[in-house]
């Protein structure tokens, strides 16, 4: 990539690991030696993992956090992003194109059998968007009564239904017209997964995101099947930039621009089946 990563002020409070905690032999060790973290990632996520046009580089929250994981084993965060797709993540990570995935890369029973998780280090999930300056919306119960948009087809038909049943549903077959349903006051407020309200929300100034997720999509960091070492060190590290607020800060730098509120807590790590 263009660029090595500029030591922003996050990631250079970010801790670097004992020499101990580089085992010899280990996935760690051949990465301190090489002298990069490859990454199997986007660059054109936003807010997660987005190229800049100026500068080349790469930033958002799964950006920094593949930083601060580069940052704790090599002591520099210098990371190489491979462009992964939803369909070849398991083969990258099989046949050690990469190290590691940082890709809203939901933990599944299914893909546990195919790679390891370390994590989860995220819960994405439903949320809801606003025309900027609404007030009195910030959880699912607060829909009731109103009129609010979903995607066609979208698992946020049955959550609005179960969760303000009093509300009344519109919706629209894709998410550019929901968004543009919001702006003309066709509803009130806007269901749909929280990465891309926030990609939206970006955008479009005029609208916003509030509350938390009130679904939980469990994201995880990849890793190659089996590595039981790299897993316990990469959740050891999760543990660390979690209790020092390092993880706080690469959220409040990066989805917590457009999302109001405070850090969400992060999910508890091992807390799903497959992590």
């Amino acid at each position: 990539m263009p660029g090595q990563p500029k030591d922003n002020s996050v990631i250079a409070q970010a801790p670097v690991a004992a020499a101990a905690d580089i085992l010899p032999g280990s996935t760690m060790e051949k990465i301190k030696q090489r002298g990069e973290l490859i990454v199997g990632g986007s660059l054109d996520a936003p807010l997660l993992s987005q190229q800049n046009p100026t500068t080349g580089e790469i930033e958002g929250f799964d950006a920094d956090m593949g930083k601060a994981l580069a940052k704790y084993i090599i002591g520099q965060p210098k990371v190489k992003i491979v462009n992964a797709a939803s369909e070849t993540r398991e083969a990258l990570l099989s046949n050690g194109t990469v190290d590691v995935v940082f890709q809203t890369y939901t933990i599944t029973p299914e893909r546990a059998e195919q790679v390891a998780f370390a994590g989860p280090y995220y819960s994405s999930g439903l949320t809801i968007a606003v025309k900027k300056g609404t007030t009195g919306i910030a959880k699912p119960e607060d829909l009731n009564g109103k009129t609010v948009i979903a995607g066609a087809n979208t698992p946020a038909i049955p959550a609005i239904k179960q969760l303000a049943p009093q509300a009344t549903i519109v919706t629209f077959g894709s998410d550019p017209e929901c968004v543009q349903a919001l702006k003309q006051d066709r509803g009130v407020a806007y269901v749909q997964d929280e990465t891309l309200l926030v990609a939206d929300a970006q955008k479009d100034p005029s609208i916003q995101v509030v509350g938390s997720p009130f679904t939980t999509d469990p994201y995880g960091i990849g890793l190659k099947h089996g590595d039981d070492q790299f897993k316990k060190f990469v959740n050891d590290w999760l543990t660390k930039i979690q209790g020092q607020g390092v993880w706080q800060q690469i959220w409040k730098g990066s989805l917590g621009t457009v999302v109001q509120g405070e850090a969400p807590t992060p999910p508890q790590i091992g807390s799903v089946p497959g992590s």
